[in-house]
């Protein structure tokens, strides 16, 4: 059942619409057999960027959707409630643009933003390291300054759509200067030196590669640095902030799933004379697993309200995103619970649920981080 939402206008009601349309046509149809084979849905993403949802929080000038927050993320959620890796590299895409259309020149958005926006381009983030995970700052791939631009040397880690975007934005060492020592660089899948690993093998969101990238004398343009020198870092984690409602989104999107098949299951299926649903037990599971998706869904319309208003929001995004995806790894094994036998086989797409959702409790920050980034603020 579809979810009723409270939206802020009738443009931000069609385009829900829209999205349920290009959802149930172009992703419902494919997603088991993509996820399944492992293999990447070619033609997906350009199919969202002719339907404008590729662009929709950034501004009309250079081809977005000027859409607020709180509309984004509710499009986001139903993206991934048909096909969490789709809506996971939907969400890493954007995240991919904010510091091009936050830090970049007028110059450099002209150039680079409309393709971005527009779905030509399809970019990643790529920011962790084989030892620099949750520690940022701890960054070793260098960007050494030469003539005309940057060579890079190094390798990244757990890029989303490694290999396969168009552009990375990367984010290496400049200077030995700690956490100011980091810069922020466009840089195009061709770049001479730029090479992929092979896809790792995951527990979930399998259609979608996660690689690693290695850069051996890979020379970028002056052009392609982001901001300023030693700005990386404070780019980096600004758009973090909003990366982490953009999972908070999916992980809703992808327990509403799970609820919305629980409930249908316990519906048809009977047991002692009468459906399962009817047995107090199993419909006091399904309530919980409804309070937990509705209030993971509040909390990150609420960050996200406050992002639209220009309110500080960073704690609300961590809170967000701890919340909703915390809920996601309980309502979806909650899910196979309420299948049974049946739940813990591939006949149903549950158990597919349960192992995505356990990714969003790790990337953007894995909860642990959250809690830290969370308690951080409150004694601060």
């Amino acid at each position: 059942m579809p979810v009723e939402r409270l939206l802020p206008t009738q443009e931000a009601h069609d385009l829900i619409d829209l999205t349920r349309e290009v959802a149930d046509k172009v992703l419902a149809p494919i997603v088991d057999e993509h996820e399944k084979s492992e293999t990447f849905p070619e033609g997906v993403f350009p199919a969202l960027g002719r339907a404008g949802l590729l662009s929709l929080p950034y501004p009309e000038e250079f081809g977005g959707g000027n859409q607020p927050y709180e509309v984004y993320l509710q499009v986001l959620e139903e993206i991934a409630s048909r096909w969490a890796a789709v809506a996971v590299a939907t969400s890493v895409h954007s995240l991919s643009c904010f510091a091009l259309a936050t830090h970049g020149t007028d110059e450099q958005k002209a150039k680079w933003l409309p393709d971005m926006l527009g779905g030509e381009t399809v970019g990643a983030y790529s920011l962790s390291e084989p030892q620099a995970g949750s520690d940022a700052a701890a960054l070793m791939c260098r960007a050494t300054e030469v003539e005309g631009g940057f060579r890079i040397n190094g390798s990244k880690a757990w890029i989303t759509s490694g290999g396969r975007a168009d552009f990375y934005t990367l984010f290496a060492r400049t200077s030995d200067d700690g956490s100011r020592g980091i810069s922020c660089f466009l840089v195009p899948k061709d770049t001479e030196g730029l090479s992929f690993g092979k896809p790792e093998e995951k527990m979930g969101l399998r259609a979608i590669p996660t690689t690693a990238a290695h850069y051996d004398d890979a020379f970028v343009p002056s052009e392609r640095l982001i901001g300023k020198v030693g700005q990386g870092l404070p780019i980096a984690f600004s758009a973090l902030d909003s990366g982490r409602l953009g999972i908070a989104a999916v992980a809703v999107g992808l327990a509403q799933r799970a609820l919305d098949d629980a409930v249908a299951y316990a519906k048809e299926r009977k047991a002692f004379g009468k459906r399962i649903i009817d047995h107090q037990g199993l419909g006091f599971v399904l309530a919980d697993m409804a309070a937990a998706v509705d209030s993971a869904r509040a909390t990150y319309l609420d960050a996200a309200r406050r992002r639209d208003a220009g309110l500080p929001y960073s704690r609300n995004a961590s809170v967000a995103k701890l919340v909703a995806t915390d809920a996601a790894m309980k309502v979806t094994t909650d899910a196979v619970q309420v299948f049974g036998g049946y739940g813990y086989t591939q006949d149903f797409p549950v158990e597919r649920y349960m192992r995505e959702a356990k990714i969003t409790q790790i990337f953007e920050g894995t909860n642990q981080i959250q809690r830290l980034v969370i308690a951080r603020q409150l004694a601060g």
